[in-house]
């Protein structure tokens, strides 16, 4: 099976540089533009099924990507949603620095070790667990020939791939996940994916245009 495990486009958080977590901020005009032209990169892909987050950045890039005829098919996993940043969320790293610059440092140090603050907030291994579970069953049932689109979130994309490369959560910053990027997965069942293609968004950046995060 083949699965095109893709980011949300760009919304304005992403630009300003806030932490979004599971507030739902919707695409910016930017956003809705990457991923129509990550609609046109998929044009002649013949998608099996398409799962996103229900977060509404996911669900509707998801959406576009997929074009009219084929947004019908898509599913919602509450499981692929974004970690949830707690009292982060809304804020820019400049104000967590002066509000929790121990946990900020650490976040960006040892990040397997954060949880981030306030009720519900979460760590990267519990987004991990969360997440591979979504991932797992939205990869059920598919045959050698099945494609699976998945749209998710940064944190979550990155934590499902460091298990796909057999990485540590640590090393989770030492790649890249651009708006609308496509990482592409091949193997025979969901625990033997290999990773043929990642962080591809030649689709509306040039080899060596893409911009450094300012957020997460």
């Amino acid at each position: 099976m083949r699965v095109l495990l893709a980011r949300h486009g760009e919304t304005p958080w992403n630009a300003e540089g806030r932490y979004q977590g599971q507030i739902d901020i919707p695409l910016s005009p930017v956003g809705e533009k990457q991923a129509a032209l990550l609609s046109e990169r998929l044009a002649e892909v013949r998608i099996t099924r398409a799962v996103a987050s229900p977060l509404s950045r996911a669900r509707r890039t998801a959406e576009i990507a997929l074009g009219p005829a084929r947004a019908g098919q898509l599913l919602l996993e509450p499981e692929l949603m974004e970690i949830a940043h707690g009292t982060w969320e809304g804020k820019l790293a400049s104000e967590i620095r002066a509000e929790d610059g121990e946990r900020l440092a650490a976040w960006r140090e040892a990040p397997e070790t954060v949880l981030m603050p306030g009720p519900g907030g979460e760590s990267l291994p519990m987004v991990l667990e969360r997440a591979w579970r979504g991932f797992s069953r939205a990869c059920e049932g598919l045959g050698d020939g099945d494609t699976l689109l998945v749209v998710a979130h940064d944190a979550v994309n990155r934590v499902l791939l460091c298990r796909m490369l057999g990485i540590p959560l640590r090393r989770v910053w030492g790649f890249r996940q651009a708006p609308t990027t496509l990482n592409l997965l091949e193997g025979p069942s969901v625990e033997a994916l290999e990773v043929v293609r990642l962080n591809d968004c030649a689709h509306h950046t040039p080899l060596f245009g893409e911009a450094v995060h300012r957020a997460l």
